[in-house]
């Protein structure tokens, strides 16, 4: 019997994963026709790997270009998600790209009915507290960053580790002020203000926490999302120390 082609999809990345090898996505790029296909995919490679077995995800990751550009979320394997100060040791990485975030985390837990009545006005009274964190961009695709969409979408939205900081108590902010820097080596710090794609880092709770319950799926106080990149995707190679600042807010660190 033939696999189907999200079948193949998956098949794909679960052998990527299980060999530290890259897979072409050319050959499978009209395999997902929307959205809906990449997350079928992205459930797959989770059960057959054995991330979720005995509860929901704990550590997701979501965003979108712009408020008006589709939102993606991603539920990222616990093994690769690591508390400042971090050190990747002999995590599987074929790309390097970092990605400076804040991580928000439910403060009580969330099913289905309730994520149905959110708005960005009332969902961010949900969330206790927040982080620093660096997202690891990586990818199981020999394509990489240049993947189809979906594709990527399929891969995790190329996740490859998430590294959080200490946590503080989520309060309002002026987002638009907040200033971050990073340090990835030797390069030259990368500084920026104001440059979350949505404006506010919350302002994706209530479709995150649509998508997370869809299934009927009950989200634990404490389960962590983090929200999109403040400064792109900045290249670093094995042996970097990265470290990410937010002022008032706090920093993460990773040895590569």
């Amino acid at each position: 019997m033939s696999l189907s082609k999200i079948d193949a999809a998956a098949e794909a990345l679960i052998r990527a994963r299980r060999e530290s090898t890259v897979a072409l996505a050319a050959p499978l790029a009209d395999a997902l026709g929307d959205a809906g296909d990449a997350y079928a995919v992205q459930g797959r490679v989770a059960a057959e790997l054995g991330w979720f077995a005995t509860s929901p995800p704990r550590y997701w990751k979501a965003g979108g270009a712009s408020r008006d550009a589709a939102l993606t979320c991603a539920p990222l394997p616990p093994g690769g998600v690591w508390t400042s100060p971090a050190r990747a040791g002999e995590w599987p990485f074929h790309l390097r790209g970092i990605e400076a975030e804040i991580a928000l985390r439910l403060g009580r837990d969330v099913d289905q009915a309730l994520a149905s009545t959110l708005d960005a006005r009332t969902a961010p009274a949900l969330v206790d507290a927040m982080t620093v964190s660096i997202e690891i961009v990586d990818s199981r695709w020999q394509e990489a960053l240049d993947a189809p969409g979906l594709c990527k979408l399929a891969d995790l939205q190329s996740h490859g580790a998430l590294v959080l900081g200490d946590w503080v108590p989520f309060v309002a902010r002026d987002w638009g002020a907040q200033a971050c820097a990073v340090c990835i080596g030797s390069q030259a710090t990368v500084e920026r203000r104001g440059t979350h794609s949505l404006g506010d880092p919350a302002y994706l709770l209530p479709a995150w926490l649509r998508h997370a319950t869809r299934d009927g799926s009950r989200l634990a106080a404490g389960t962590v999302v983090t929200t999109g990149t403040w400064v792109g995707i900045l290249n670093a190679v094995e042996g970097d120390f990265v470290t990410a600042e937010f002022p008032g807010i706090g920093h993460a660190s990773v040895q590569l």
